[in-house]
């Protein structure tokens, strides 16, 4: 590898060991419906986040809730001895991408056939510290 390479993939290395990612696959509901959710807590603290989405009508948070837990969690795993209510965490990115579909036929009058598209989608949540960040930018 050259040393821009290896000086570039050292640099990404040092940029991703304050954040923490979790993703959760193949989740049975549309993505539009999905990116509702994701749209509601993009850029939020961690505990506002799970406010919003514990108190939220929609199915889709239920599903978005648990990632975010579990994303906490892959936080508290690669920085042991932080707390997360001192780091100051919050959500930096969460995308969802469009999974697999599911086509499926019903049975309509005269001998017709209605297409049935089930539809599925992938979650990634990034986590990040603002005040590790903060802490770089004085550097």
């Amino acid at each position: 590898m050259g040393a821009r390479k290896h000086n570039r993939a050292e640099a990404i290395k040092e940029a991703r060991k304050n954040v923490a990612t979790a993703r959760l696959n193949n989740i049975p509901t549309s993505p539009r419906k999905m990116r509702l959710v994701a749209d509601m807590i993009r850029g939020l603290k961690v505990e506002l986040a799970l406010h919003a989405l514990k108190y939220s009508p929609k199915e889709a948070s239920n599903k978005v809730h648990k990632l975010l837990r579990s994303a906490i969690a892959n936080w508290e795993a690669k920085n042991e001895g932080k707390r997360v209510e001192d780091s100051n965490l919050y959500v930096k990115e969460i995308w969802v991408d469009e999974g697999r579909t599911l086509k499926r036929i019903q049975a309509a009058p005269h001998g017709r056939a209605f297409h049935i598209r089930k539809r599925s989608n992938h979650v990634t949540i990034v986590l990040d510290s603002r005040i590790a960040n903060n802490e770089e930018n004085k550097e």
